[in-house]
């Protein structure tokens, strides 16, 4: 049907350096696609990976500062109950130590049988010692509380006056 047109031509074999070269490209043209693939492959994890690790860390963070904010919120209740609360007894005792003047104040409430004890100006311990408070109750001393105070800074802790026996 295609001779009529003269395109029934008959084929000829191409020269071995032309097929060297068509077939070089063709698999080049591969392997770079493949590179290509398994770069994209590669870019893919490491986004994912990346946003999920973030999404993670988000929400420990998140988890996190909800659980501090309670907490700050718990102590500033506390602290309020402590300094308004009409069963609390204010107990400030100078103490001098290491040449240094300072004071324990005490903010004593008999309601909730618990002590709000602030520690200021007081010389720091050396590492391996603290100061210690203690109740006289009528059954003895007992311990309330080691405070190594290793710096400057006030000393503030709440603590459970221990229950009297009848």
């Amino acid at each position: 049907m295609t001779d009529w047109l003269g395109m029934a031509a008959h084929p000829r074999p191409p020269r071995p350096e032309l097929k060297g070269r068509v077939v070089a490209r063709a698999l080049a043209s591969r392997r770079r696609g493949a590179w290509l693939g398994a770069a994209a492959v590669l870019a893919f994890l490491v986004g994912g990976g990346g946003a999920f690790w973030a999404y993670r860390t988000i929400g420990a963070l998140t988890a996190e500062r909800d659980r501090l904010a309670a907490q700050v919120e718990a102590l500033h209740d506390t602290v309020a109950t402590f300094i308004h609360g009409p069963a609390t007894r204010l107990i400030q005792i100078p103490v001098s130590t290491g040449g240094r003047v300072g004071a324990v104040t005490i903010f004593a409430d008999s309601l909730r049988h618990r002590w709000l004890v602030r520690c200021d100006g007081l010389a720091p311990n050396a590492p391996d010692q603290a100061y210690q408070l203690w109740f006289i109750t009528r059954d003895g001393m007992k311990s309330a509380a080691l405070m190594p105070m290793d710096t400057d800074q006030p000393m503030v802790m709440a603590l459970d006056m221990p229950r009297w026996r009848a």
